[in-house]
């Protein structure tokens, strides 16, 4: 199939899928927020639980926000359609590991929170491979416009979540979230304030 589309159009084929993949994933975050404050006494909220909301909430934001870079891609194949729809699938699954569909066996967000954790944090190991080949994909000048900073800030994001995936420390587990989103605004607010 040789057929001749401009670069634009296709873009705007593949980011109409993936931003609702990504609508997806913010809907199930602000469904799980509403029901938070619609019935704050029905499950006991825990600080970590909710704190991973707010990552999630701006990661998935951001990441719809940064994925104009794939403009730049002058030659759009099924495989990187393919690999960029998996990616907007994790945010989807994070936030629904969040907020899922049926509490019943757990005493609250804690209880719950912890006995997914493995699952959890794995899935933000994946968003941290993913983010890695996402930039590379956007060419070389790009990935070396991000610095130094950004292959090291994968590296420890990721081997804290490896270590946050198997403990249940609670002091540690109620700080990374928070060191986290304060470390995420703080490179979304220098490195991608302007859009393109």
């Amino acid at each position: 199939m040789g057929h001749a589309a401009a670069t634009s159009d296709i873009f705007l084929h593949v980011r109409v899928l993936v931003g609702l993949v990504l609508g997806l994933a913010l809907t199930r975050v602000l469904s799980g927020i509403s029901g938070i404050v619609q019935h704050p006494r029905r499950r006991p909220l825990y600080l970590p639980h909710l704190a991973w909301v707010a990552v999630v909430l701006v990661m998935t934001i951001h990441f719809w926000w940064w994925e104009f870079g794939l403009e730049r891609v002058a030659t759009w194949r099924f495989e990187l359609f393919a690999f960029v729809l998996g990616y907007a699938f994790l945010h989807y699954l994070l936030a629904s590991l969040l907020f899922p569909e049926w509490m019943d066996d757990y005493a609250g967000y804690e209880d719950y929170f912890l006995s997914r954790r493995g699952w959890f944090f794995g899935l933000l190991v994946a968003v941290c491979v993913a983010d890695w080949i996402d930039s590379s994909i956007k060419g070389p000048a790009y990935l070396e416009a991000l610095g130094p900073e950004y292959p090291i800030r994968l590296i420890v994001c990721g081997l804290l979540f490896i270590v946050a995936a198997w403990i249940s420390n609670r002091r540690f587990h109620i700080a990374l979230p928070l060191i986290f989103l304060a470390y995420l605004l703080s490179w979304i607010g220098r490195i991608y304030d302007i859009l393109g």
